[in-house]
């Protein structure tokens, strides 16, 4: 068992900044439900205080994440180190989906540097944190970050991206309500 921290220290900080990608696993209360596990990547994760934690949620294929959180709110984080010295930091806690519209999208929204095809940004109050060691994660080297994501966001356009929600991101695989599709677009 690794170690637990009472909050994010400055050394974990120092950490988690240093990672070009987090994973996030979230599921459904119902055990025939789908388990969900995202790669996360572009600059897209902040800490906002020392327990609580805020990611920008792009629009993409599915919305797992956004169905679980609402429904139950249990949200994992996972940093690994693929450099550098093994380690592993799960961030455990209770997430809340941020919505355009919404004043505290708009607010965290404005900190990050990335801004067509957001979402929603995911809020999450922190109740464990729990390092391990990561001695059997292999080593890898970052070449750069890819900008599929973003250059389709781009030629999409706002009013399309907000189609593709709708079409898309209203519900989960498992029938869950996800995204509140509006107008207002990101």
């Amino acid at each position: 068992m690794g170690k637990l921290y009472e909050r994010i220290t400055d050394q974990l900080a120092a950490f988690i900044e240093r990672q070009h990608m987090f994973f996030v696993a979230t599921a459904p209360l119902e055990g025939t439900g789908h388990v969900n596990l995202s790669p996360k990547g572009l600059d897209a994760f902040h800490i906002l205080d020392p327990l609580t934690v805020a990611y920008q949620d792009f629009s993409g294929s599915g919305a797992e994440t956004i169905a679980h959180l609402k429904q139950n709110a249990r949200i994992t984080i996972m940093f690994c180190a693929f450099d550098g010295p093994p380690f592993i930091l799960r961030l455990y806690g209770c997430g809340e989906v941020l919505e355009p519209g919404n004043p505290s999208f708009d607010a965290l929204n404005q900190d990050f540097p990335l801004d067509l095809g957001v979402r929603s940004i995911v809020r999450v109050g922190l109740t464990r944190i729990q390092d391990s060691c990561g001695f059997g994660v292999p080593l890898f080297d970052f070449v750069r970050p890819r900008d599929t994501l973003l250059r389709w966001a781009e030629s999409k356009g706002a009013e399309e991206l907000v189609k593709f929600r709708r079409d898309r991101n209203a519900w989960s695989i498992d029938g869950l309500s996800a995204l509140a599709v509006s107008d207002r677009s990101h």
